[in-house]
């Protein structure tokens, strides 16, 4: 079935929402869970959107993107995260900044399991349940690889700073200034769809072998 532009927006308008929301409350509750407290004196551990929205990387990026197609991009604002108020500033960075890709997996799991009681709803809401489950299980995949990539300032790149022994880590911290300008010149090159399809791929697929 070939969605309409406002239909694709009505698909996609909560999935995108939901995905980018519990990403970032994950990343607050995680950091307050290590003993920061930045996210949740700023009112930022939170699941209403409003909080988290970014107009132009949360609404206006992710729309365009869906209107030229290819991978669905776009962020939203970053909830602050204090690691120097960590308990353990190195170590408890990577459970941080995993929190919100797991989050993804999880919301990925929710939604294929929409998709797989989407027949049994009733005849008017079955086939939206299905094409809105499906758009959540890619959103979330997406989101949740692109944030593993390991370049400073996504989440793979804190889990590789927490991982690497400390001159190392320093040195490879220090990307994270470039990150955003090298992370577009990714996805304008294409470069960026090449390294993210086939990993895309794998996740969905072995969410499609547990259901």
């Amino acid at each position: 079935m070939e969605l309409t532009l406002v239909q694709k927006i009505a698909v996609y308008a909560l999935p995108v929402v939901f995905a980018i929301t519990v990403h970032e409350a994950a990343h607050g509750y995680a950091a307050r869970f290590f003993g920061d407290m930045t996210a949740d004196r700023a009112g930022r551990i939170s699941l209403n959107p409003l909080k988290h929205i970014d107009p132009i990387g949360t609404i206006l990026l992710p729309a365009l993107t869906l209107m030229i197609g290819g991978i669905l991009f776009g962020w939203a604002k970053p909830v602050p995260v204090d690691f120097s108020r960590l308990r353990n500033p190195k170590r408890d960075m990577l459970w941080v900044a995993a929190a919100g890709p797991a989050s993804n997996l999880l919301m990925a799991l929710f939604w294929a399991f929409v998709i797989n009681v989407s027949p049994h709803a009733p005849a008017n809401y079955s086939e939206p349940m299905a094409l809105m489950g499906q758009a959540g299980v890619m959103i979330n995949v997406v989101l949740m690889v692109l944030n593993l990539l390991p370049l400073p300032p996504l989440d793979g790149g804190r889990i590789a700073v927490s991982l690497l022994p400390n001159h190392l880590a320093y040195k490879f911290a220090q990307i994270e200034r470039y990150g955003f300008i090298i992370l577009i010149v990714l996805l304008a090159t294409g470069v960026l769809s090449s390294i993210m399809e086939p990993l895309i791929r794998a996740v969905i697929n072995m969410i499609v072998f547990i259901f």
